[in-house]
């Protein structure tokens, strides 16, 4: 067998890419923003809230960061610290000062509940958290019951400048009331936090190794229900170099402006914006609050990006604004959706408004997460995610654990460097997924012979009709083509009939549809099992941080 029948992507890269990755040349995460910091000094490595920092300060201010850390708290190698903020100035200056103190980092959702919070405190064993005010009541509520020792309060304000900084905590506190009250004790304050690692500068750091844990993510995993992936620091080093590979044929080092729409705790945002275009020199943009969209219609206007980093649901509300589509995108040389699969009907609408196209990818958090992306060099294969990354091998495979047929569809089994080392304290769990350095990631997708490949749906969400595989993101995708959709989500429901049935929720984009209407445009486009039973409408529909629907919550609404 040639290389090109075992990895028949190779046979669709670039001639100027390379299959796989060079050894990446930092021992740690602190080492790479240490190099990179000296190479970009003054250049703008963040902003927010219309203030920059650059990268000497970045560097500057996170080993004062950890140098509390260590000096002033006293925290080891290993212990686990929460990091609980969006997108804020404060967010990069944590982590990367935690990770140079070798703590192990634990993004926690801001939108978390009070009883999620919980959940994942106690099960990472966490010693110390990094807290936005607005949501340190919900940590209030349960802290008693965690083993956390020391809470940092930061305000949104914190690394504003003075002025700005007083004025913009005053307006979120009093005027937009968005600070519930607590009864928190003790606590300290993130530019408190500074000031004593300032004073701490001499304190001696743990020395950091590639194989030490970095992250410990929670997600709902392959196989379902929350647990944390262990990513160390060499997954995350080798990701990021995996993605900066493609990057390099299309975008200029030291010489880009990135949009950073995604949170930051999300793992794509966190490797994709705090890691690789860190480590090429950018200038990433942190958006707050992405669902303000009129607000970063004004920030693009602004700040007139080189790189776009959404998700497919973002893009679709950005569509929808005149200020939008009015704007000149002729600085943009790369545009990204990332976090949950890309609609069809976005990618053609982008591409009609800006005339440029929307690349979709694919990753997920037991990977570092990116596996796969349409390629920088040549025209993306709408509904494909494209191709693996270089150092990034990949398997469909049966029921049996056979690999399939090009073009046939069965489980994505990816192997390479950014796979992670298991999930914290289950090993059971671990042993479902990681199978002779193979990480079985529960999609179902096909490899077509030239290496696109393109993902079917959760193997846990296929419905079974009859005996026949209905995969709900394919009736999604046909739903949201009818124009008077404006989203959709499918879920099966136990029948007496068929085994399943198939349920079809919809929020209307021409209140004059009716069930009649989409029942006969969905009869000419999808094969009698695939149809749903059942079409419910909604003003909306249950998503995740990043806009995926939450097919589990749909039950809910039945």
């Amino acid at each position: 067998m040639n290389v090109y029948e075992s990895r028949p992507w190779l046979r669709s890269f670039s001639p100027d890419l390379s299959p796989t990755i060079d050894p990446v040349a930092y021992d740690s995460i602190g080492e790479l923003v240490e190099t990179t910091s000296k190479r970009y000094a003054e250049r703008p490595a963040y902003s927010n809230l219309g203030t920059v920092l650059s990268f000497r300060e970045v560097n500057r201010l996170s080993d004062r960061f950890a140098a509390f850390l260590v000096g002033e708290l006293g925290l080891g190698k290993g212990d686990r610290i929460v990091l609980q903020m969006p997108n804020l100035l404060q967010y990069p200056v944590a982590v990367y000062g935690a990770l140079k103190a070798g703590l192990v980092v634990v993004n926690a959702n801001p939108l978390y509940t009070a009883h999620e919070m919980k959940k994942v405190f106690v099960d990472s064993g966490a010693v110390a958290i990094v807290v936005l005010q607005n949501f340190a009541d919900k940590l209030d509520a349960v802290l008693a019951e965690t083993s956390l020792k020391h809470v940092i309060l930061t305000d949104v304000g914190d690394l504003l400048p003075p002025v700005k900084r007083v004025l913009t905590n005053f307006v979120v506190k009093h005027v937009q009331k968005l600070v519930p009250k607590h009864t928190l004790t003790a606590t300290i304050s993130f530019r408190g936090a500074l000031a004593a690692g300032a004073r701490h500068a001499s304190v001696a750091l743990p020395p950091v190794e590639r194989d030490d844990i970095a992250l410990l993510q929670y997600t709902g995993g392959t196989t379902g229900g929350t647990k944390a992936a262990v990513v160390t620091h060499d997954n995350l080093l080798s990701n990021q170099a995996q993605m900066l590979a493609p990057m390099r044929l299309r975008l200029d080092e030291g010489a880009e402006t990135v949009i950073a729409a995604l949170p930051m705790y999300h793992i794509f945002c966190l490797t994709v914006n705090c890691l690789a275009f860190f480590n090429y020199g950018a200038h990433n943009v942190l958006i707050t609050n992405p669902r303000d969209t009129a607000g970063l219609t004004k920030t693009i206007a602004a700040t007139k990006p080189s790189v776009l980093i959404l998700v497919s649901t973002l893009a679709a509300s950005l569509l929808d604004r005149a200020d939008f589509r009015a704007l000149d995108f002729g600085p943009v040389k790369l545009t990204v959706a990332g976090g949950m699969a890309l609609r069809g009907s976005t990618a053609s609408a982008w591409h009609d408004a800006t005339g440029k196209d929307i690349l979709e990818g694919y990753g997920l958090t037991e990977a570092s997460p990116v596996v796969a992306v349409n390629p920088t060099w040549a025209e993306p294969r709408v509904g494909t995610i494209g191709l693996p990354l270089p150092s990034t091998d990949i398997e469909m495979r049966d029921d049996d654990g056979n690999p399939v047929p090009f073009g046939e569809s069965g489980e994505m089994c990816v192997r390479g460097p950014q796979v992670m080392q298991g999930y914290w304290n289950q090993p059971d769990e671990t042993a479902a997924v990681l199978k002779d350095g193979w990480l079985l990631t529960g999609d179902i997708a096909s490899m077509a012979d030239d290496g696109y490949i393109t993902i079917v749906d959760r193997k846990k969400d296929m419905i079974v009709v009859s005996g026949f595989n209905v995969y709900p993101s394919e009736v999604e995708e046909v739903a949201m083509a009818h124009p008077k959709v404006k989203d959709a989500g499918v879920i099966g429901v136990p029948d007496d009939r068929s085994g399943e049935g198939v349920v079809l929720f919809v929020v209307k984009a021409d209140d004059s549809l009716t069930e009649d209407e989409l029942k006969t445009y969905l009869k000419g486009e999808l094969a009698g099992y695939k149809r749903p039973k059942r079409i419910v409408f909604r003003d909306e529909l249950p998503k995740s941080n990043v806009g995926k629907v939450l097919r589990r919550e749909l039950r809910d609404l039945l």
